[in-house]
């Protein structure tokens, strides 16, 4: 079939199998630019498949030779509609992680289950032993709690008081305002309850009470705390709340690995183009600002850039991890520099659907939102008729 993006909202709802994996191929081919990475050696990445978890994946596997066992929730192919991207994605890792004599497995199922938690540990028993470095990188709208059955759906909403501001709809290039209701207890306790640390830290204790954790294994989750532009909704909102408890989360962890020299991080990264960003309000404007300054000043950095700097000149640092006053490992400092925000507040105060072009990178949004899904890479011919088993 000729598979062509076909959009709803902030969704693909296909995905190119050919396009993921030259997104896969190029990604890879960045690593093997940079020096060597004296890291990790068997990985587990909880979130394996796109974004941020693919990008560790591939950083550390073809950056410091490291196994890699990765865990995700994909779809494949049925009959004639696609599989998703992280699919896609995951098939072209392990080829090419295979052919590079490197060992990669998936494993596809609910990541917050026992079942899953379970199958890992048998998986990591029988091929590598023990893992020296966790990665939790998942982002769900929703959680089932593996002990009560409990279903909880995380809610973007400010606290406080409602919310106004300016948006953008990535696909139109409209800008427009939008207005939010604040959230109250109830909409707190069910996004901490997905988004928040607890997931994590059953995933840690449960790797090291099947003694599957190596001496001195280190594990990170990722974070976002963003400028006073997006405060409100982001940091000051219900996802913030869970935000905070994955911070408190690292801290506890560190002190439960601390007597087999392991260590626990939250990693607070830069703002990218995901899924998850897409469906924040605000957040695309933003961001298609933030990535015209950024490309400007010679300082903008996707995914596998963020995630080679992470395991290079952070967690795996000669002489230490260097973290911020809270204990959190900051790749966000090149998008908080001064400079760069001041130039982002003062587009932000003029920007309209007139100007947003002269202002912003907003096609290099749309470019990055349909590269996800494996489409407009060079080099790829979109009219071939493919197969998307």
């Amino acid at each position: 079939m000729i598979i062509q993006p076909k959009i709803r909202g902030f969704i693909c709802t296909t995905a190119h199998p050919v396009g993921c994996a030259k997104n896969v191929q190029e990604q890879i081919e960045y690593i093997k630019t940079q020096p060597q990475v004296e890291g990790p050696k068997k990985a587990l990445i909880i979130g394996a498949s796109t974004g941020y978890g693919l990008a560790v994946r591939i950083a550390a596997a073809f950056g410091s030779h490291a196994a890699t066992l990765g865990v995700f929730f994909e779809k494949p192919a049925i009959d004639n509609r696609t599989a998703t991207a992280g699919w896609y994605n995951s098939v072209a890792f392990e080829k090419e992680a295979r052919a590079a004599g490197l060992y990669a497995r998936s494993i596809n199922g609910d990541a917050f289950s026992d079942a899953v938690k379970a199958q890992t540990i048998e998986t990591i028993r029988k091929d590598l032993g023990q893992v020296d470095l966790v990665v939790y990188s998942l982002a769900s709208p929703r959680r089932t709690h593996p002990k009560t059955g409990e279903v909880f759906s995380s809610v973007l909403k400010p606290l406080g008081k409602p919310f106004r501001d300016k948006t953008v709809n990535f696909h139109t290039g409209i800008v427009s305002e939008v207005a939010l209701d604040p959230g109250n207890d109830e909409d707190i306790r069910q996004t901490v309850a997905v988004m928040g640390g607890e997931d994590w830290e059953m995933w840690i204790h449960t790797l090291n009470e099947a003694g599957v954790l190596a001496q001195g294994a280190q594990t990170v989750a990722f974070s976002y705390i963003g400028p006073e532009l997006t405060k409100a909704i982001y940091r000051d909102g219900t996802i913030g709340r869970a935000k905070d408890d994955l911070e408190v989360t690292a801290h506890q962890l560190s002190d439960y690995l601390a007597g087999s020299g392991g260590h626990a991080y939250v990693s607070v990264n830069k703002a990218v183009v995901t899924q998850s960003s897409s469906a924040i309000p605000v957040v695309p404007l933003y961001i298609s600002l933030l990535f015209r300054i950024m490309k400007e000043m010679n300082l903008h950095e996707g995914c596998i850039e963020q995630m080679y700097r992470l395991l290079a000149e952070k967690m795996y640092r000669t002489d230490g991890t260097p973290v911020d006053g809270e204990g959190r490992i900051r790749l966000d400092d090149l998008e908080m520099r001064a400079d760069v925000q001041d130039k982002v507040a003062m587009n932000w105060r003029s920007v309209d659907t007139d100007n947003l072009a002269s202002l912003s990178d907003i096609e290099g949004y749309r470019s990055e939102f349909l590269r996800m899904f494996g489409f407009g890479l060079v080099g790829v011919d979109y009219e071939v008729d493919v197969d998307p088993r």
